[in-house]
């Protein structure tokens, strides 16, 4: 069987590719959810085309989430394939269109982070039905706002997705694959907003009135950003607004710090952290509110990851392909949510890349095959 898969795979390649550049065109920011939507759209005819099943989660703000499944009556316990639909960058930072492909690279919004994955699932899951695998039910579920920590959505996403992968034999998360790794623990994300509150006054009259917000938020950026542990503890403070007129003493500033965190007793640490720099003064007169703006839950380390990825390794040395090592990511990811759940999860285990989250976003064409590759070995032999 392993070998006709690998062979159906060599046979729609090319197909893939040509799918994989269509979603990636599709330009969906977490925030666009007509963008999202289409992603969704193109995967459900896809779904329909093949007669798999599709439930669709609808949702006002974010995209609506989906389940594809196929073998829906199978015996077997599913394994559960997950990427998101959505990226980081407006409409329009890729130019038009926005896929290119160039000497075997292919560049664009999401090619590895996580339309990459999303097209390695559907690649994986058509050679399995073509080749007549009913062993279990496959899943595919697609996200529809990852990249905001499903703040729109209120976590309606994560649990619609936790709620499909229950009774998983395996939850398989298709973030961007690095060599020879796959990922069993991430840090979470913590994201906070300074509200700073100072008292405007006459720029020539600094030195005696008012009190500058900007000011203010200047030491407590300087504190947030004292957090530096890359194995701990991580902060960056990327956003900052404030003040009316460079004559002016300002009289409000905010800024967001994104603090990442290994697992809960740092996330308790870091929300009293921020807490003690909100409530401290340097500037007097000023006054600071701290809103948490969202939260993703750390990837903590089980044994239960550890032996999925053992019982991968396995699938893999039947079928000819290397092993993976276990691995750690500071990038956040859904991963934790269903780690959390109890179900068996690994992530990174979609397309290469690099520099993903920037306009020069890209993934070598091969990788592609190379995780339906993965991916069908784990139906087969896990």
């Amino acid at each position: 069987m392993i070998n006709k898969l690998f062979s159906e795979l060599d046979r729609t390649e090319a197909d893939y590719i040509s799918f994989w550049e269509d979603i990636c065109n599709i330009e969906s920011p977490t925030s666009y959810k007509e963008g999202v939507d289409r992603v969704g759209s193109y995967f459900v005819k896809w779904a329909e085309q093949r007669g798999f099943k599709v439930e669709i989660h609808k949702e006002n703000i974010s995209g609506d989430a989906i389940c594809i499944t196929m073998n829906e009556n199978a015996k077997g316990r599913p394994i559960a394939l997950s990427a998101h639909m959505d990226t980081v960058h407006p409409v329009g930072s890729f130019g038009t269109p926005a896929v290119k492909i160039s000497d075997g690279t292919i560049y664009g919004p999401g090619v590895c982070d996580c339309k990459g994955g999303a097209a390695a699932a559907a690649y994986a899951m058509d050679a399995l039905h073509t080749c007549g695998y009913t062993d279990r039910p496959v899943m595919l579920i697609l996200q529809a706002d990852e990249e905001n920590s499903s703040k729109g959505s209120d976590k309606r996403t994560i649990r619609f997705m936790c709620e499909k992968a229950k009774d998983a034999e395996a939850f398989l998360n298709l973030e961007g694959y690095s060599e020879g790794k796959a990922v069993i623990t991430r840090k979470g994300i913590l994201n906070y907003i300074f509200k700073i509150y100072g008292i405007e006054a006459h720029g020539s009259a600094c030195a005696t009135e008012g009190a500058s917000a900007i000011c203010e938020a200047a030491h407590k950026i300087i504190e947030m950003e004292k957090l530096k542990d890359k194995d701990g503890l991580t902060c960056t403070c990327g956003v900052i607004k404030g003040g009316n007129a460079p004559n002016t003493v300002a009289g409000y500033c905010e800024f967001m710090a994104n603090i990442r965190f290994a697992n809960a007793s740092e996330l308790e640490y870091a929300r009293q952290y921020a807490k003690t720099v909100a409530d401290s003064v340097s500037v007097a007169g000023c006054r600071c509110e701290l809103v948490e703006y969202s939260h993703r839950a750390a990837m903590e380390y089980t044994e239960r990851n550890e032996e999925l990825l053992n019982k991968l390794n396995n699938a893999f040395t039947r079928s000819g392909l290397p092993t993976l090592t276990a691995n750690g990511s500071t990038g956040g990811s859904d991963a934790a949510d269903v780690t959390m759940c109890g179900i068996p999860c690994l992530d990174s285990l979609g397309t290469r890349g690099h520099r993903i989250h920037s306009p020069e976003e890209s993934a070598p064409i091969y990788s592609l095959k190379e995780s339906a590759k993965r991916l069908v070995a784990v139906a087969v032999y896990l």
